[in-house]
């Protein structure tokens, strides 16, 4: 009985509205002092509960006095339920995609070199076409493994990499000046966009006691994914003009681009991710 009441309570029914009409399907019609008596509820509350029933078409009523209740039949309630259910369902499953347009991917913040590398590994592993992605030799490792299962499934792997970094397997475009940048930042930068779906920018600490201003960001809006892809890329842009025009940027800019930064940033700028 009491599962009967529970099921019912999980398709509508409130409580007294189950007792009421499983009461009813042992024995009809009946009045509504019997109605209360059969289903062991307060009198004060049944001929509401009888009245809900009837709106919801599931009791029937005479026009004798006094009033006699019917239950309908529990196939036809049943069949009732699964029509109005289905009806649900398909309008659910029809406009509740198109929520989605008006919804922003949030951007999280993930905290603690451990999340960190977590979270990346976890981004990689989602990859399914391409990745892109900037980071020191010493973070490389942790993703390594990761990184050749994802190259091994065919996904393009393109990497900007700092400090004597090195790979068996993609495309690398080796940063120079990685101590200077780590130095500045306090930290090795952590730059990935998957897919232009999926994307994290931040750092890890270069400090064994964790700096508390370590994280990064993660995000699957594709606004911020696509900038933080054009970050890299164009990282991979003058990195290659460099190494092939060697001689004529350092006469054009001077060594280390000083010339181009001070125009970009300003002579006494301390700015050195470049």
């Amino acid at each position: 009985m009491a599962d009967l009441i529970d099921k019912l309570k999980e398709i509508g029914f409130n409580t007294y509205e189950a007792k009421v009409y499983i009461a009813l399907l042992k024995k009809y019609p009946v009045t509504g002092y019997e109605a209360a008596k059969l289903a062991n509820i307060p009198q004060s509350r049944t001929y509401d509960t009888l009245k809900a029933l009837e709106e919801k078409n599931v009791v029937a009523t005479t026009n004798s006095k006094p009033v006699s209740y019917t239950p309908i039949k529990p196939k036809q309630l049943l069949a009732s339920y699964q029509k109005k259910m289905n009806s649900t369902l398909n309008y659910l499953e029809k406009h509740l995609p198109e929520v989605k347009d008006n919804y922003i991917e949030p951007v999280i913040t993930v905290r603690g070199k451990q999340n960190i590398y977590n979270k990346v590994l976890e981004v990689i592993q989602n990859a399914k076409r391409e990745i892109y992605m900037e980071v020191w030799s010493q973070d490389f490792k942790v993703f390594e493994q990761e990184l050749l299962n994802a190259y091994n499934r065919n996904v393009e792997i393109r990497i900007v990499g700092y400090d004597n970094f090195h790979s068996r397997f993609g495309m690398v475009f080796e940063h120079a000046f990685a101590k200077d940048i780590e130095m500045s930042l306090g930290g090795r930068m952590v730059i990935i966009a998957a897919d232009d779906s999926e994307g994290i920018v931040g750092k890890v600490s270069s400090f064994k006691n964790e700096d508390p201003d370590t994280n990064i960001i993660w995000t699957k809006n594709k606004s911020i994914v696509f900038i933080i892809k054009e970050f890299i890329v164009h990282d991979m842009y003058l990195i290659d003009v460099e190494e092939n025009l060697v001689e004529q940027m350092k006469y054009i800019y001077g060594k280390g681009f000083k010339r181009l930064k001070d125009k970009v940033l300003g002579a006494n700028s301390l700015y050195m991710i470049h």
